[in-house]
C-alpha cells in the first residue's frame, strides 16, 4: 500500500455500476489510485479487478451501505492508510424515491435522507483533511435536475439533491481558498438502472448517456485549483429544460 502514496488518488461512492462505475473507469485509465465503495461486496471485488486492468495502480474496495453512519469513517481510515491524501472525491451513491408527498413512507424518507444527504456531509467531514493535503482537490457531487426544478412525485429525492447543491456552494465558500473546490452535476434522467422505472415514459435512447457525465467529470478533474465550477445542469434533448 505504501507504494501508492504520492500518486493521484480518488474515492468514488456507488462505484459498482452506472455513473459511479463510468467515473471510476475514467479515473483508472488516467492512472489514478482508487478507493471504491458500494453495497454489493462480490460485485465490488470484480470491479476492483477490472479497474486495475484499466490502469489503476492500486484499488481499495470497501463494501457497505452509506445509510450506516459508521461507513464514512471506515472509508476515510482505509483511504488515508493506503494513500495519505485525496485528490478527487466523487459523491455518487444515492437512492431514488418516487411518491407524492402525501403518500411518502416515513421509512423511505429516512433512508433517502441518510444516503443522499447525511452520508455526503459525513464523508466531507471525515475526508476534508485528506483533500486539503493534496496539491489540489476536486469534489464532484452527483445531484439531479429535480434538485433545481421541482418534479411531481420526487419531493424527497429532489429535496436531498437541492440540499446537495447548497452544500457544494457552501463548501466552495469555505474551502476553495484551500485548494478544495466542488461541483454539483445536476442531470435529467441518465440511462442507468436507477432510471429504469420510467422506461414506459422515457426510453433509454432518450436519456442522457453515462459517457456524457463522465466526460464532464474528466474535464473537472483536469482544471486548476484557480477555477471553481459550482454547478453543471444537463438537460435532455427534446424537453423544455425544466424537467427530468
Amino acid at each position: 500500500m505504501t507504494e501508492a502514496r504520492g500518486r493521484a488518488s480518488a474515492l468514488v461512492t456507488g462505484a459498482s455500476r452506472g455513473i459511479g462505475l463510468g467515473i471510476a473507469e475514467m479515473l483508472a485509465r488516467r492512472g489514478t489510485a482508487l478507493t471504491i465503495t458500494a453495497r454489493d461486496g462480490e460485485r465490488l471485488a470484480d470491479v476492483a479487478g477490472h479497474l486495475r486492468e484499466l490502469g489503476a495502480p492500486e484499488v481499495v474496495s470497501v463494501a457497505g451501505d452509506l445509510a450506516d453512519s459508521a461507513l464514512p469513517d471506515v472509508l476515510g481510515k482505509r483511504h488515508a492508510e493506503a494513500f495519505g491524501d485525496l485528490g478527487c472525491l466523487v459523491l455518487n451513491a444515492g437512492v431514488g424515491t418516487a411518491a407524492p408527498i402525501g403518500d411518502l413512507p416515513e421509512a423511505r424518507l429516512d433512508k433517502t435522507l441518510a444516503v443522499n444527504l447525511r452520508a455526503p456531509v459525513l464523508l466531507l467531514q471525515r475526508l476534508l483533511p485528506l483533500l486539503r493535503a493534496a496539491d489540489r482537490a476536486r469534489v464532484v457531487v452527483l445531484s439531479s435536475i429535480s434538485g433545481v426544478y421541482a418534479e411531481p412525485g420526487l419531493a424527497a429525492y429532489g429535496a436531498t439533491k437541492a440540499a446537495l447543491n447548497s452544500l457544494v456552494e457552501t463548501l466552495n465558500a469555505e474551502e476553495s481558498g484551500n485548494g478544495v473546490s466542488a461541483t454539483a452535476i445536476a442531470p435529467g434522467y441518465v440511462d442507468t438502472d436507477m432510471s429504469a422505472w420510467t422506461h414506459d415514459r422515457i426510453p433509454p435512447d432518450e436519456m442522457i448517456p453515462v459517457s456524457d457525465v463522465v466526460t464532464l467529470v474528466e474535464a473537472l478533474v483536469s482544471l486548476s485549483a484557480q477555477s471553481v465550477v459550482p454547478r453543471i445542469l444537463i438537460t435532455r434533448a427534446g424537453t423544455s429544460g425544466f424537467e427530468a
